[in-house]
């Protein structure tokens, strides 16, 4: 039986439990994982998930991701939405804000931190922000200004 150890540093999944504790191998109390649910899974009237919708435009948009190629992509006009992660900093939180105020783009606070965010990108690092351009086949623009 899989046991998951409670503590340290798990970014990619947060694990909805069945309170099953029990003692691990390690004399640890552990909890037995019933199903992974990605952190950021809001879903919208179409069911699908912002992390779905951002999967398509890596597949079919144009993005940067970071904080200075966001800069850049604001200063330039060419943004059509930034996605910032929870973990960003506040004075760059509020920076990127102030930027896309003066561009008119729309800002979106993902609700994982930048290790879920770089991995809903398909990445194997942390994304502390990112831009979409074009967002291709996607309808993440047009369904996040509907809500």
């Amino acid at each position: 039986r899989g046991c998951l150890f409670i503590g340290g540093n798990s970014h990619a999944l947060a694990f909805a439990a069945i309170a099953l504790f029990h003692t691990g191998p390690h004399g640890f109390p552990c909890l037995t994982a019933a199903t992974p649910v990605t952190m950021g899974a809001k879903k919208n009237k179409s069911g699908e998930s912002i992390g779905q919708k951002l999967a398509l435009v890596m597949k079919s948009g144009k993005y940067t991701l970071g904080y200075k190629s966001t800069l850049k992509t604001l200063r330039s006009g060419k943004a059509k939405l930034v996605i910032l992660s929870s973990n960003t900093p506040p004075l760059r939180k509020s920076e990127i804000e102030y930027y896309a105020l003066l561009s008119k783009t729309l800002v979106e606070h993902f609700k994982g931190d930048n290790a879920t965010l770089g991995t809903a990108c398909g990445r194997l690092f942390g994304v502390g922000a990112l831009t979409i351009t074009d967002a291709g086949d996607s309808d993440i623009i047009r369904s996040l200004t509907q809500e």
